[in-house]
């Protein structure tokens, strides 16, 4: 996860210069509005407003950790905040890192998962306030996130939760070989038969005629191998993926993986597209690439150049794990080439 931390004194600066390294696994990000203390400790200073430094950082989907009021926060992403499946989040802790409270995509974006972590590393106390969280029930939003799966009507949430805080069953309907039988559901999860014959709360499906439910989940089995010439631009990347899934019949909400070549681990096109859809972004090497036993359309110049002679189609088959089959195929446009394929999925219940 890409974290932007801003401070507001130096005391702030101190605070956030311990923090970036106390959670290696994240690319921490340092900026201050404290300009004196800033430089002192090399942080940059922000000279543009804080809404427009907190637009500017969820617009590139990273997380947001401000160091400071609540207030400051409230103000600064009130008017960039869109929705809670798309929303970046955002946490607060004050200067001397007593607290961090999630503000922000508790669930989906993992503002309350990350609050635990900084806690845990700075002796802080986590301010969690999502009720689910609270009373340690199923929450439906992070059983789908976990298990890959997509939120085709996220007002279900509300439904699903409500009936469950109440401390009434709910059922699940699973489509026909895809309920892993290595997890049992938790007491309040009740498995229902599939297809349902009657309304259930829960339903996982990949078809488009489904039962009634008050929350319909979607999995996401499709996996991107992409390719391109050094520098190529989001705007141009984003639009042969959106075309190139279009020929498939295949939407963004289906896709759980953008792979490529580690060569290009540090493309940004390919990065910006992968934060701003939040889809992982995975790079293999050509030792890797080569394990794909399948056909591919090969090139003897794409080997020269990468050591691999082909990257879209291994990349996508790869990325879909054992089983995984190309849906689409290699297709080149513009010095890009791109494959999808499709993996296999199972649902499990995982500690929520």
């Amino acid at each position: 996860m890409n974290i932007s931390i801003i401070s507001f004194t130096k005391q702030g600066c101190t605070l956030s210069q311990n923090l970036s390294k106390q959670l290696p696994e994240h690319e921490i990000h340092l900026y201050t509005k404290c300009q004196k203390a800033g430089k002192e400790q090399r942080i940059p200073f922000v000279e543009e407003s804080i809404s427009q430094w907190a637009c500017r950082q969820m617009e590139e989907k990273n997380a947001l950790l401000f160091i400071g009021a609540c207030g400051i926060a409230v103000r600064a992403i009130a008017p960039h905040i869109t929705h809670k499946l798309h929303d970046s989040p955002v946490l607060v802790t004050d200067e001397y890192g007593t607290y961090v409270i999630p503000l922000l995509s508790g669930h989906i974006g993992g503002a309350n998962s990350l609050a635990c972590a900084i806690a845990e590393n700075i002796g802080a106390v986590p301010v969690i306030t999502t009720a689910t969280d609270l009373h340690h029930v199923f929450a439906a939003d992070i059983f789908a996130q976990k298990n890959n799966l997509f939120i085709e009507n996220p007002q279900g949430i509300v439904t699903v939760s409500s009936k469950i805080l109440s401390g009434e069953p709910i059922t699940l309907s699973v489509e026909s070989g895809h309920l892993s039988h290595k997890s049992h559901p938790p007491a309040q999860v009740k498995i229902a038969e599939y297809p349902p014959q009657r309304t259930v709360d829960i339903l996982v499906s990949s078809g488009e005629e489904h039962g009634d439910a008050s929350l319909r989940l979607k999995p996401r089995p499709y996996t991107i191998g992409i390719g391109c010439r050094k520098g190529k631009d989001a705007k141009t990347i984003e639009s042969f993926i959106r075309q190139s899934l279009n020929e498939a019949g295949l939407s963004t909400e289906q896709v759980n993986a953008l792979a490529t070549i580690t060569l290009k681990s540090k493309e940004q096109g390919l990065i910006a597209w992968s934060r701003k859809q939040r889809i992982p972004y995975i790079t293999y090497t050509p030792e890797e690439l080569e394990e794909i036993t399948e056909a591919v359309h090969g090139s003897e110049f794409v080997k020269k150049i990468t050591g691999v002679d082909n990257v879209c189609e291994r990349a996508a088959l790869k990325a879909a794990g054992p089983g995984g089959e190309l849906v689409y195929e290699k297709h080149a446009k513009d010095g890009m080439t791109i494959a999808v394929a499709k993996g296999s999925w199972s649902v499990n219940f995982y500690e929520t």
